[in-house]
């Protein structure tokens, strides 16, 4: 299952989008990775808004601050959850895996806002019982992104065994 593994190896944020849509059918697998993740008690406590509309598109765009490339993205999903313990945790997890499936397509995306996006509800017709967590632009890579090389901390520096502190080696 080297796949998966690939892809987390792999992924980067995409912030500049290619003008094509992105076919149907993988608008579906990355909505259904999301449906699909686990949720504590299986409660499922999200809502996810696939949004491709143009002019939809550049309203979010606007309404995002950390990201109003959202508005140059052929597709973008909202992800609302409930008022409840898990919910963003859950909703993180399935962010997680959009993205995720998304990137094993071609499709590159990132995380917009965390939270903050009130002015969302209305555009969308969320309803006030549900908050806002995220926007997720998707779309084809504008630009070549490389190798997915990332600048992460070495192994060491993170991961111990049996007690912190403990090399992981």
């Amino acid at each position: 299952m080297t796949g998966v593994f690939d892809a987390v190896r792999t992924m980067l944020a995409v912030r500049e989008y290619q003008g094509r849509p992105v076919p149907e059918a993988a608008v579906r697998r990355i909505v259904e990775a999301a449906r699909l993740t686990g949720s504590s008690i299986n409660l499922q406590p999200w809502r996810f808004i696939v949004v491709q509309d143009k002019a939809t598109l550049r309203k979010l765009g606007s309404l995002a601050r950390s990201g109003p490339y959202t508005a140059q993205a052929p597709l973008a999903v909202a992800v609302a959850v409930e008022k409840t313990q898990y919910a963003i945790s859950d909703a993180s997890r399935a962010i997680q895996s959009m993205m995720l499936t998304a990137w094993a397509e071609g499709v590159g995306s990132n995380w917009v806002g965390f939270g903050g996006l009130d002015g969302v509800k209305s555009l969308l017709n969320i309803p006030a019982e549900l908050d806002v967590l995220a926007i997720v632009p998707f779309g084809y890579p504008a630009g070549t992104l490389g190798t997915g090389k990332k600048k992460r901390k070495p192994l060491s520096e993170v991961a111990f065994r049996e007690k912190y502190g403990t090399p992981f080696n």
